[in-house]
């Protein structure tokens, strides 16, 4: 991990960009703090573009005694593109387009390869963040690709506990480790969302086998997450990081 940049936002939080080998990052950190538990900031891909939502987040973790960090998926930002992966999300967009229900194949093509490459790389990044001495763990992990929370819930033990975004893009065989998850979980359905298979969405929920699971779900679109959602997050994460 090198650090690239380094700034002070109004309210003191300490934002610095780093690099992981060739992957983009963003930490932060309350200032002279003692270590602090850490909150993997997932999201949908685009650090540029997902950066105010990034930032509010993290803003507001880091105020609750939290760090928090992200990196970039791979092929998006300014990271190398996939052939396959680009003409599986033109798939999915034309299907979506057209009214038509997205089949089983797309969501493979457009998933399955993502999550094996995201999640090494998210574990990666956890083995170098936790070498941080304002980093004491332990670990949590929130929003982004639902498949990506459900491989690391199952391949890492460092993290306990997620917030995840539900999501019906999972592959099915994906469900089964969806059912060795054991971490608790809260998950929040936006009801209306309009690139969502609501039905679909609620038996990943369901398959989920933690014994302490939350189903968040509020009506509006896909961008329509009200606000005090991040606090129920964030008290959530106070239960089982600290």
């Amino acid at each position: 991990m090198r650090f690239i940049s380094e700034l002070r936002l109004d309210d003191g939080v300490v934002e610095r960009g780093f690099t992981l080998g060739d992957i983009p990052g963003i930490l932060w950190t309350a200032p002279g703090s003692a270590p602090a538990p850490l909150i993997l900031l997932g999201h949908p891909g685009g650090l540029r573009t997902m950066y105010p939502r990034l930032a509010a987040r993290a803003r507001q973790a880091v105020g609750e005694g939290f760090a928090a960090a992200t990196i970039e998926l791979p092929g998006s930002g300014d990271r190398p593109r996939s052939a396959a992966a680009e003409q599986a999300r033109a798939d999915l967009h034309r299907v979506l387009g057209a009214g038509e229900p997205v089949d089983d194949e797309i969501v493979d093509r457009l998933v399955l390869p993502l999550v094996e490459k995201a999640v090494p790389e998210w574990r990666s990044a956890l083995d170098a963040l936790l070498s941080l001495p304002e980093i004491g763990g332990p670990v949590g992990y929130a929003g982004g690709v639902i498949a990506i929370g459900i491989r690391l819930a199952v391949v890492e033990p460092r993290i306990s506990a997620a917030v995840l975004f539900a999501g019906s893009y999972v592959p099915r065989t994906m469900l089964d480790q969806a059912r060795q998850v054991t971490i608790p979980l809260q998950v929040l359905l936006q009801w209306d969302d309009e690139g969502n298979d609501r039905q679909r969405a609620l038996e990943v929920f369901d398959a989920f086998g933690s014994q302490e699971k939350t189903l968040h779900a509020n009506m509006g679109g896909h961008t329509g997450v009200p606000q005090f959602e991040g606090e129920a997050g964030n008290r959530f994460f106070a239960r089982h990081l600290k």
